[in-house]
């Protein structure tokens, strides 16, 4: 890696060319621009590969599968789907799908804001330091030897200073190069308070009530720490956009009432939102169209969950006015602690002529973190980099499933899609985000026998590897039914927290190893 040449176009004027050295540390593009409108800014570079050196290339979202790559490997999208069935369930509306494209030819990897290549424990990062612009996709060819790098902004229009790369470059051992990125973007993770505890989501999913709460929080409260988190996930609403609330058929007492019951047990109260969409049958999608975010005169259709779901307009105030309410209502009201924001991605689908795509997510990132002030956040399915240093946990896998890899027809779809095998390829690939743009979340790990699929041995995969890599750990069982095998286990993986020397194995069978009151553990994780 000694040169970055690069090559920006504006709309029917001559491109600008030029190259710059890289010497490490942070190279910025950043030319004069005449008045225009972006066509193209992109940049190539030579990286050669080293026998047996890995490649990683960073996922659009936090549920998008990204492993390390061999030279051979490929980044896969997906399966040979009828265009109708992609396009009425909106399956490439939860990636990076109708922006960037796959080659799907070996050798070829993408991803956005940072990449790297390792040999052994050596490590070449290079990774974006402002995504405002427009996210920094990174694409390698294995074959060719060559690193393309481009902005995604075009139709963005320009005049001046116009910041085409600002890119860091480092190598040598993992924890020095991601440190100096972080300490180069002035980026500092908001919390350093790991925490534990309980969300209802995967096992009773959408099917909660008042009864079901109570009975859980009754099972899990004897066995959590008091400051433990007891969360309340999707369903408590009547539908998704509609937030002001509950569903009265399910929580009769409303959210204030369990928020209390939680608090009285010790353990901080946890509530999940999707405050960017709505869903088709809510009451805000029939009475307030004229909130929806539009694209070519249609509502923009962000993904086939519950009824099918919208993305709000963040620029509408009435939507801010709306979402400012919501969150005033759940942090001062009904006195949650912490909220689990998901479909984070559905706020910015793309930008415009004055505005890229990502400078829209980071925006509406900055917008939550004002609206939920000093209040705990953990984001999930929203695009990476920018939520570094706005929430102070986050999610960084796919959802989990109650098997291993969920059924071979779902293996076709997005790299979005729910995997128990793929959410832990993340927790460990994206180990270097947790404690410095966030807490990881790794999603929940499962030690109770009945509603699952997983072997006694996936289990304890999962709930090691997300005890050692994360700062969030929950489960969703009800553990009134934990025998005294399980709560040895549970006890167990809080004391994995304190584990060190942890080390991934990945040159051959992915593996993890990890000290413990001085004795060593190896995990085989495949």
């Amino acid at each position: 890696m000694e040169r970055l040449d690069y090559r920006i176009e504006l709309r029917g004027q001559a491109p600008i060319v030029g190259s710059c050295p890289l010497r490490g540390g942070r190279v910025t593009v950043a030319p004069e621009l005449p008045e225009g409108v972006l066509e193209s800014v992109s940049a190539t570079m030579h990286v050669d590969l080293s026998p047996g050196e890995k490649i990683f290339m960073n996922g659009y979202q936090t549920w998008t599968y990204c492993p390390e790559y061999d030279r051979d490997g490929h980044t896969r999208r997906m399966g040979p789907l009828p265009r109708r069935v992609i396009e009425h369930f909106g399956l490439e509306r939860y990636g990076d799908y109708l922006f960037v494209d796959y080659p799907e030819k070996s050798g070829i990897t993408h991803g956005e804001s940072y990449c790297y290549f390792r040999k052994g424990e050596r490590f070449r990062l290079i990774a974006s330091l402002d995504e405002r612009p427009g996210y920094t996709i990174f694409r390698y060819d294995s074959g060719s030897r060559e690193l393309r790098i481009w902005r995604d902004c075009a139709g963005l229009r320009c005049g001046g200073i116009f910041h085409a790369f600002d890119l860091f470059f480092a190598q040598g051992e993992e924890n020095a190069v991601f440190d100096a990125w972080f300490a180069e973007m002035g980026v500092r993770c908001r919390t350093q308070e790991k925490i534990a505890g309980y969300s209802s989501w995967y096992n009773r999913y959408e099917n909660i009530s008042e009864q079901s709460i109570l009975a859980d929080l009754e099972g899990c409260a004897p066995q959590l720490q008091p400051g433990d988190l007891f969360q309340i996930d999707d369903g408590w609403e009547v539908a998704v956009g509609d937030w002001m609330a509950p569903d009265e058929k399910k929580f009769p007492g409303g959210m204030k009432a369990a928020a209390q019951a939680i608090h009285e047990r010790g353990l901080r109260a946890g509530l999940w939102l999707a405050p960017f969409v709505a869903e088709k049958d809510s009451a805000l999608f029939r009475q307030h169209p004229d909130w929806l975010l539009y694209a070519d005169g249609k509502p923009w259709f962000s993904g086939c969950n519950w009824s099918g779901f919208y993305s709000l307009d963040i620029d509408k105030p009435s939507v801010q006015d709306y979402l400012r309410r919501v969150f005033d209502q759940v942090f001062q009201d009904w006195g949650y602690d912490l909220v689990k924001l998901d479909f984070l991605y559905g706020a910015a689908p793309f930008g415009n002529e004055n505005e890229s795509r990502a400078g829209r997510m980071i925006r509406a990132m900055e917008l939550l973190r004002q609206w939920c002030g000093d209040k705990l956040i953990l984001g999930c399915g929203v695009p990476v980099m920018p939520a570094f240093g706005l929430v102070d946990y986050c999610r960084v896998s796919c959802d989990v499933g109650l098997d291993w890899d969920d059924k071979p027809h779902m293996r076709l779809i997005h790299r979005e899609r729910v995997s128990t095998r793929q959410a832990i390829g993340n927790s460990i690939f994206r180990r270097q985000l947790n404690g410095r743009a966030w807490l990881s979340d790794p999603d929940v790990f499962f030690l109770r026998e009945g509603n699952l699929r997983l072997s006694e041995e996936q289990k304890h995969v999962l709930a090691t590897v997300n005890s050692l890599f994360g700062g969030v750990l929950l489960h969703s069982d009800d553990m009134s039914g934990y025998d005294h095998v399980a709560r040895e286990q549970y006890a167990q993986l809080l004391r994995n927290r304190e584990a060190d020397k942890i080390r991934v194995h990945a040159d051959g069978k992915l593996a993890i190893s990890y000290q413990l009151d001085g004795v060593e553990y190896y995990l085989k994780v495949e």
